[in-house]
């Protein structure tokens, strides 16, 4: 199975700028913190995971530290650590999918989200990857099989205060129907 590789590297500046105190992986999402509800997930999932952390100048330099430091992997789901709604069950029905496909993307009501999963094919194009373009050439590249989801949280992330109050809500809703 591929590694879950969580990317916590950016500034986050558009959340500060839109009036958070703090780093919007730090902020309060219904009592634990954005990165704590993102890696709840993960963990719930089952998979190997790392959490990239380090300093980078944009989103493809994360994601090619983090193949380097999980490069035995035999694949990756490339998780934005700013979305803590994505569910365990997703991570799981996408890390299964990457089994036929170089390249699997979750779709949310015709929205393509995250985490975007690479077989071990795509190894090299993501260790050469840097700059803020993230994945989108690899993607190109080899193609992608598009898995359709009824997980809103593969496209709810928080980039705003904004964004941190529609999770909020969302979350109070997702928990009200499981009840």
């Amino acid at each position: 199975m591929p590694t879950v590789i969580i990317l916590a590297s950016g500034r986050g500046e558009r959340f500060t700028a839109s009036g958070g105190s703090t780093h919007k992986l730090q902020a309060n999402l219904a009592g634990k913190t954005v990165l704590e509800r993102t890696l709840e997930a993960v963990r719930g999932s089952g998979l190997a995971w790392h959490l990239e952390q380090g300093s980078h100048r944009g989103m493809g330099d994360s994601i090619a530290a983090a193949v380097h430091k999980t490069s035995q992997a035999r694949g990756w789901l490339i998780l934005p650590a700013d979305l803590p709604l994505i569910q365990s069950d997703t991570l799981w029905a996408i890390a299964t999918a990457l089994k036929g496909h170089d390249v699997v993307v979750p779709v949310y009501r015709g929205r393509r989200g995250h985490p975007v999963a690479f077989s071990s094919v795509c190894h090299q194009a993501l260790l050469n990857l840097n700059g803020d373009r993230g994945a989108v050439f690899v993607v190109r590249k080899y193609g992608a099989m598009e898995l359709a989801t009824e997980d809103i949280g593969c496209v709810t992330d928080i980039d705003t205060v904004d964004d941190l109050h529609t999770a909020e809500d969302l979350l109070r809703r997702m928990e009200a129907l499981a009840k």
